[in-house]
């Protein structure tokens, strides 16, 4: 499972996550608690239940970067193209735009 921090004006409002599955956006209950609270997307509303998709939402992936920009990333990091989440991953945390995007590391402690 892979798992990012959403970011919206530098606030934390939620996590994306990769799983078996597919995807999974949530917000977070602070988040949706405060009054200056927006939805990161139109089509990702503010609601407490977890928002699923089979791919990477629209949203997300229009994050990616493109063009030479994207075949550097490629390129220089090796990313694979088909990996969207490791492509938002490793080139949107510090996105043009109110979102950003923080890679939650797990470590193996056992």
């Amino acid at each position: 499972m892979r798992s990012a921090k959403v970011y919206k004006q530098g606030i934390f409002a939620g996590r994306l996550i990769q799983d078996d599955v597919g995807y999974g956006f949530e917000y977070d209950a602070t988040y949706l608690a405060s009054d200056q609270a927006k939805s990161i997307s139109l089509t990702l509303p503010m609601h407490q239940a977890m928002h699923r998709s089979n791919v990477l939402f629209p949203f997300f992936d229009g994050l990616i970067p493109e063009g030479w920009l994207l075949a550097f990333a490629q390129e220089h990091w090796k990313l694979n193209p088909r990996d969207r989440m490791g492509l938002l991953l490793a080139c949107c945390k510090e996105n043009i735009g109110d979102i950003s995007i923080e890679e939650v590391k797990y470590t193996d402690n056992a």
